[in-house]
């Protein structure tokens, strides 16, 4: 390492601290408001772990990296990558979840292995012929940094990209790094515990729909729990966020994922999820993704869709063309969002009886994305949202035994 560099590496770090000192000063938001809700002042100060680089820089000289990431993984408004390159960082490879590197693949859309087109990194996809990190991939790599945007539920398949990354790098002696992000809906728990014979890439431990976690304390969770195949302890080092906790909202500077694209369909998208595993539209393949609910035999409707197929966010959507009479729920804002904490399940309930409960209604991928083949079993029988909700609190109350063993940040409760 020469002089030249450390001394390059000085000025980057002293340039990012005078760059946050400002910035608080200021109160410039670090992140874009998407509606108009009251504005939280705490989360205008946060500085997320990528952006403390005078934490984990020292680590990373002399080794050689892997990182996984995605448009989401920002430096400021600079690719960390790209920051971490221009610091002669020794970067490998990069590893891409579900949507690629470059956010530009659909939802369950396989991706393959490749080159960056802008960096000439080799990128090794997690979610092509492989989703968690072989030998191969992890060859020659000393440390790998997980910089991901989750949005807090288990479904969102980073999450199991995590747990995975974890146990390749116990297996094969590597450290990991992660850089730790808010969770925009970190500020409830809910949802029914995933049980094990519904083990899936969209849920692979006991945790609730909303875990009310970020990825760091998470982390920490699957190694305290030893929920990690046989036992395996990864070695991992958090870097974690300044100035959150688990009661301020949060709007994303970047979606986190093609469907995403505003504040509004991330409060939603817990709820709205499950109909994943219906025959209803939750707005793929039109301007409100993750913001309505709709079919074409829905009797009361507020407005009416029609799925096409998008490019690299919804080439193949449900219902694709079809007229589909649908319920708006674009102005979900973060204060109704707050007000509620909680999966709302009357909008499944009122479609399952307003389409006649047909047989059809639900299928297989439902069990996985509810984690438990029961909460279909309690809508088809007519339980009621609130007789439902509380056949999930003993099991709740629990895992919140367990999860606040591992929380970094002020807890909502």
């Amino acid at each position: 390492m020469t002089i030249k560099h450390n001394f390059s590496i000085t000025l980057f770090i002293i340039s990012i601290l005078i760059s946050s000192v400002l910035s608080a000063c200021s109160q410039t938001s670090s992140s874009i408001s998407v509606n108009t809700d009251t504005v939280d002042l705490k989360a205008n100060n946060i500085v997320v772990g990528a952006e403390q680089m005078d934490l984990y820089i020292g680590l990373l000289l002399g080794k050689s990296i892997s990182v996984v990431a995605n448009p989401s993984s920002l430096v400021k408004e600079t690719h960390l990558i790209d920051t971490l390159l221009s610091l002669d960082i020794n970067i490998k490879k990069v590893m891409s979840p579900e949507h690629g590197f470059r956010g530009d693949a659909g939802a369950g859309e396989h991706i393959k292995d490749g080159i960056d087109s802008k960096t000439g990194l080799p990128i090794i996809s997690l979610y092509g012929a492989h989703k968690k990190p072989t030998k191969s991939d992890l060859q020659d790599i000393d440390i790998l940094i997980f910089d991901l945007q989750d949005v807090g539920t288990r479904f969102y398949t980073y999450l199991s990209t995590l747990h995975l990354c974890m146990e390749a790098c116990a297996e094969n002696n590597v450290k990991l790094i992660v850089l730790d992000r808010p969770n925009p809906n970190g500020y409830y728990v809910d949802g029914p515990i995933l049980k094990k014979e519904h083990k899936s890439f969209v849920g692979l431990d006991p945790v609730p729909i909303v875990h009310g976690m970020t990825l760091g304390e998470y982390a920490l969770m699957l190694n305290g729990e030893h929920w990690l195949s046989d036992s395996l302890i990864c070695d991992i080092e958090i870097i974690t966020i300044k100035n959150y906790d688990h009661i301020m909202s949060y709007n994303l500077p970047i979606r986190p994922s093609p469907n995403l694209p505003n504040n509004i369909s991330i409060n939603l998208y817990p709820s709205l999820c499950l109909f994943e595993g219906t025959i209803v539209s939750i707005g793929r393949g039109t301007d409100l993704p993750f913001q309505m609910y709709g079919h074409p035999n829905f009797l009361e409707y507020d407005t009416i869709v029609v799925p096409v197929s998008i490019k690299n966010i919804a080439p193949n959507p449900k219902l694709k063309g079809q007229k589909c009479k649908a319920f708006s729920l674009e102005n979900y804002s973060n204060d109704i969002a707050k007000s509620s904490a909680a999966i709302n399940l009357n909008w499944l309930i009122d479609s399952y009886n307003s389409l006649d409960k047909r047989k059809d209604f639900f299928n297989s991928f439902f069990s996985k994305l509810a984690g438990t083949n029961l909460l279909q079993q309690q809508i088809e029988s007519g339980m009621s949202a609130e007789a439902i909700k509380q056949s999930w609190q003993a099991d709740l109350d629990e895992f919140k035994l367990i999860r606040k063993k591992y929380l970094l940040y002020t807890d909502f409760e």
